[in-house]
């Protein structure tokens, strides 16, 4: 092959033409056994344990991580590790799911005796409908492929596509049937994004104590400015007996500003912005995002019942938090 653009592109379309192909086959094949497979996992009351050799262990790596994190316990296990002790993490109650291109995997079909002396149902994913490993599995799942991406035909590429494509199917139906939601998948992932966005609340995120910038609906112009310039929201509350009665930000100041106005006998609440956009400390962090997003605003007070000033925040507590 040269290294012409065009002719490495063409390799490019050829690889994805092949593995596209494969898949379509694959999609064909969908019927009595995947419902089965699917039936077998719903019915399964401990782990989904995932078994593969080489270029199928990582691709079981991959499935298994799947459906942990769709609300299908699993993990995967090396099936040469697997006869010398780490059968042991295989319980009653599992299930396991093998992978197997050829379906005579040497380190695979040495533990099946052990998964039948346990009870322990097998599905299996292989290339070859009548190997070993599909006729002593209680369910069998025909990944096949006509030919490989790789010219050679050696290297596993269309084959491992296609057994990646039918451990998604496994995982999303089985999501789909379980009734598994965004808040599911968060609890799953605290640290992703969305798991922040969905998990935190206000009280989260929000600035307490000292750190929020408050001053007496009686205070001067004046003590407002020196508030806001010492907590840094860009804002500071009007409270009065500790409930809020209004707040002043950067935008009042800058409308202030373009008018003639005596600031030095100034009070704060004649220039404030009363009765203003809350949240409850009891909603969640992204709420905070969309209510300043709608109405055009960078910071917010936390409220309680009865207009108790709780804590504040700003944009940039929501972006530090990655809540946006």
């Amino acid at each position: 092959m040269k290294n012409t653009a065009s002719e490495i592109t063409t390799q490019a379309h050829k690889v994805f033409e092949t593995e596209l192909k494969g898949l379509r086959d694959l999609d064909a094949r969908i019927g009595d056994e995947f419902v089965s497979a699917i039936q077998t996992m719903l019915a399964c009351k401990g782990h989904v344990v995932v078994i593969g050799m080489g270029k199928s262990g990582h691709i079981g790596n991959k499935i298994s991580a799947t459906l942990a994190s769709t609300g299908t316990p699993a993990f995967s296990i090396h099936p040469g590790e697997a006869s010398h002790g780490d059968l042991g993490m295989i319980t009653q109650g599992d299930l396991v799911l093998a992978i197997s291109n050829s379906g005579e995997t040497d380190e695979v079909l040495a533990i099946l005796p052990v998964l039948k002396r346990l009870g322990i149902p097998l599905i299996s994913m292989t290339g070859k409908p009548h190997s070993t490993l599909a006729k002593n599995s209680n369910v069998h799942l025909d990944v096949s492929v006509k030919e490989e991406a790789c010219p050679l035909g050696l290297a596993p590429t269309a084959s491992t596509t296609a057994t990646l494509v039918m451990g998604d199917a496994l995982a999303v139906t089985l999501l789909e049937l379980r009734g598994f939601t965004k808040e599911d998948f968060a609890r799953s992932h605290p640290a992703g994004a969305l798991g922040k966005r969905l998990l935190l609340g206000i009280a989260d995120v929000m600035r307490t104590g000292d750190a929020i910038p408050q001053v007496s609906v009686t205070a001067s112009f004046n003590e407002a400015l020196i508030e806001m310039n010492r907590k840094g929201l860009g804002m500071t509350a009007l409270v009065e007996d500790g409930h809020v009665a209004g707040v002043f930000t950067d935008g009042d100041l800058r409308r202030t500003l373009n008018e003639s106005i005596d600031f030095a006998n100034t009070k704060i609440k004649d220039v404030a912005t009363m009765n203003p956009v809350m949240i409850h400390v009891d909603k969640m962090a992204v709420e905070a995002a969309q209510i300043m997003e709608e109405k055009q605003i960078h910071a917010l007070l936390v409220c309680g019942d009865d207009k108790q000033l709780l804590g504040a925040l700003n944009i940039h507590d929501l972006l530090t938090t990655g809540v946006v």
